[in-house]
């Protein structure tokens, strides 16, 4: 009880670690679960079945686990969970999942969650995700590992976004986007390979090269999008370029960016 201010209003049935913090004006839910280490800056609502994993830090006038703004809920039984070690900053929104969907909304570990940023219903954001200010993750989308979103961008909803691909700001994304890929430009256009997060992350030389040709073989080669990839993944030696081809063959409800 130490570390929960005297103003923060706390229902009857959360679970807060002794470990957590929960700071002035909060207003935490009878469902919520804040796990070991879990810091609630001022004026954070955490509502809804929502669980909280061990060291995540929410900034002032988040609003956590609200119901879906999706005019289909009715009310149903549903969950937000948020794994290890990210951080949500200021304003930022993150609404439970929806019986159609699943009925739950995953946000993995080690994300950054800049400030204005929101992640809607029944989406799953996988580990060490960037969204940047004012960026939206619209209802039903799939954010692999390593992926970074621009500022002020939006996702449409149902899309799927590979590991380690890169949204430039300002930019609407209504299709899916292979793993690695760079999209920008306002109505988003797959641009190339995120060339720079690959280097960071200490690719090989030889699987960048792998994956530029499978690029540019996606981009010029014969046949269909899915003719390109599906000959592709039988010549390809490279894991990194197998990723690719599994996303692009796996099901999905969208289309897909295709290179120019």
């Amino acid at each position: 009880m130490s570390n929960i201010h005297p103003s923060a209003v706390i229902e009857d049935g959360a679970r807060i670690d002794p470990t957590a913090k929960v700071g002035p004006f909060c207003v935490i839910g009878p469902q919520v679960v804040l796990h070991a280490g879990v810091e609630l800056r001022s004026h954070v609502v955490v509502s809804g079945q929502t669980e909280i994993g061990e060291g995540t830090v929410i900034f002032s006038f988040s609003v956590i686990g609200e119901i879906p703004q999706d005019l289909k809920f009715k009310g149903e039984a549903s969950k937000l969970q948020i794994g290890k070690r990210n951080r949500i900053r200021e304003h930022v929104t993150m609404n439970c999942g929806t019986e159609g969907g699943g009925g739950v909304t995953r946000v993995g570990d080690d994300g950054l969650f800049m400030a204005g940023c929101h992640i809607a219903h029944d989406a799953l954001v996988g580990d060490r995700v960037i969204v940047v200010n004012s960026a939206a993750v619209a209802g039903h989308c799939v954010i692999e590992d390593d992926v970074i979103i621009g500022g002020l961008s939006g996702i449409h909803q149902f899309v799927r976004i590979g590991q380690g691909a890169i949204i430039g700001a300002v930019t609407m994304v209504t299709n899916d986007v292979i793993p690695y890929g760079l999209v920008q430009a306002p109505r988003g256009e797959l641009d190339g390979l995120n060339l720079v997060g690959l280097k960071r992350r200490g690719v090989a030389r030889s699987d960048i090269t792998a994956l530029r040709a499978a690029f540019q073989m996606l981009a010029q080669g014969d046949g269909t999008f899915h003719d390109r990839a599906q000959r592709l993944g039988e010549e390809t030696e490279s894991d990194y370029v197998r990723q690719m081809v599994d996303f692009v063959m796996s099901d999905t409800g969208r289309h897909f960016l295709t290179p120019k």
